[in-house]
């Protein structure tokens, strides 16, 4: 159940911790509480499941990486999970993740997101998920954002 402090710190979170170099601290003068409690509050959600991950957010366009692609994979079942953990340890993958197959359409079962700067970085970043896949892949695709979609959190109105 969330008290009236958690309710505030998320309420203060939604939009993103603030920008600046201690956020928590800013965070708790709002609050008038300390950082401490603060950090404590938001560890206490997350390890009851109201929050999930606090991190960063970053919007690739911004960035200049405007080729963005998720790619996916036919991996034998046998070896998803050991390829997949060596895929989403490229520097490169932001997303890796073991999605099931819908048979006959769908036949991919490996899931990783790339982003690049040019389209040739983006065929090179899959030539190497390709190479560490090796014949344990069947086939892949990849499926490029044509947009940006608003990326927000847990959201709960004020009282």
């Amino acid at each position: 159940m969330l008290d009236a402090l958690d309710r505030q710190i998320i309420q203060l979170t939604q939009a993103g911790l603030p920008l600046c170099p201690e956020p928590y601290a800013e965070m708790a003068q709002q609050l008038g509480v300390d950082a401490e409690t603060v950090m404590q509050r938001l560890r206490a959600m997350q390890t009851d499941g109201i929050i999930r991950r606090i991190g960063a957010v970053p919007n690739h366009y911004k960035l200049g990486y405007r080729y963005n692609g998720m790619t996916v994979w036919d991996v034998v079942d046998d070896q998803i999970d050991i390829l997949g953990a060596k895929v989403g340890q490229l520097d490169f993958v932001s997303h890796c993740y073991h999605r099931p197959r819908h048979l006959p359409e769908w036949p991919y079962n490996l899931f990783a997101m790339v982003h690049s700067k040019t389209e040739t970085g983006v065929q090179d970043q899959i030539d190497q998920i390709a190479a560490i896949l090796g014949t344990y892949q069947r086939s892949h695709e990849v499926l490029y954002s044509t947009r940006i979609l608003k990326k927000t959190g847990l959201r709960i109105e004020a009282r």
